[in-house]
């Protein structure tokens, strides 16, 4: 297995004149966490959206487990897509939009794993997946209308990880929670790191986020990548104006919001 779990070479993708993604490259390995930050616009998002398969990159490649994604044909056939489905998987910010309203949080467990591993008996891994993500068999029947925002987002992390796979994006995964709510799930996901050895991409504006759970960062700007490191390092000794820009915008004691704005006007 290559110790990398995932690798970004020279990703570009353009929308007329806007270059959303510009000469992006950057490498995750197995296990590790890695964070993109950066504003909306940045280009970050964009991005994600191609490691998964939700956009076609105009040039550049993704590579899982050392296995390009973005090689022509790579995703024909039905087995062909499912199994490059089951290698990286998406949460998104609000999971209500990603769950059907009229079917129960086991149903929905079932249906992924009916989808990817047909001829099985399922009951067994439901509830391991429901213990995994702390939810318990009390949630099984309940429908997401039903659930807190912090539930529905557990539900969504089960539901990725049921298909197993090397890489789990979290696209501002917590932005849409209570902070309290959020600790739980930052921690939850630190826990199944630990457990099954998954790599996390963590796509967030949040650099508090990204300080308590990567191990490198990448910062986005206008589509290209203007720092990047171990994220200790970085958000403790940035080197670019711009990442040095959204640790000055984080509000706290004595934050002057309208020097913010003149930085961002000089910038």
């Amino acid at each position: 297995m290559p110790d990398n779990a995932l690798e970004v070479r020279g990703l570009h993708r353009s929308y007329g004149a806007v270059r959303a993604v510009d000469d992006v490259s950057f490498v995750l390995p197995g296990g590790g966490s890695l964070g993109i930050v950066g504003e909306s616009g940045s280009g970050k998002t964009t991005t994600a959206r191609i490691i998964v398969g939700l956009e076609r990159a105009d040039a550049g490649e993704v590579l899982v487990g050392g296995r390009d994604r973005t090689a022509r044909g790579a995703g024909r056939g039905r087995a062909r897509r499912l199994a490059r489905a089951r290698e990286v998987q998406m949460v998104f910010q609000d999971p209500y939009l990603s769950l059907d309203p009229r079917t129960s949080v086991e149903a929905a467990l079932r249906e992924t794993l009916r989808l990817h591993f047909p001829g099985r008996d399922h009951t067994a891994r439901v509830r391991e997946l429901l213990d995994q993500v702390g939810l318990g068999t009390r949630a099984a029947d309940a429908l997401p209308r039903l659930l807190s925002g912090g539930q529905r987002q557990r539900v969504a992390i089960a539901r990725a990880l049921a298909v197993e796979p090397a890489v789990l994006v979290l696209d501002e995964a917590v932005a849409a929670l209570d902070v309290s709510v959020q600790a739980q799930i930052l921690n939850l996901l630190a826990d199944i790191r630990e457990e099954t050895g998954i790599a996390y991409l963590f796509i967030t504006h949040d650099l508090g986020v990204v300080r308590c759970v990567t191990d490198e960062i990448v910062v986005m700007r206008h589509g290209r990548i203007v720092e990047a490191g171990a994220t200790a390092g970085v958000l403790a000794a940035p080197q670019h104006a711009y990442t040095r820009l959204l640790l000055e915008s984080v509000p706290r004691p004595g934050w002057d919001p309208e020097a913010i704005s003149a930085a961002r006007r000089e910038l």
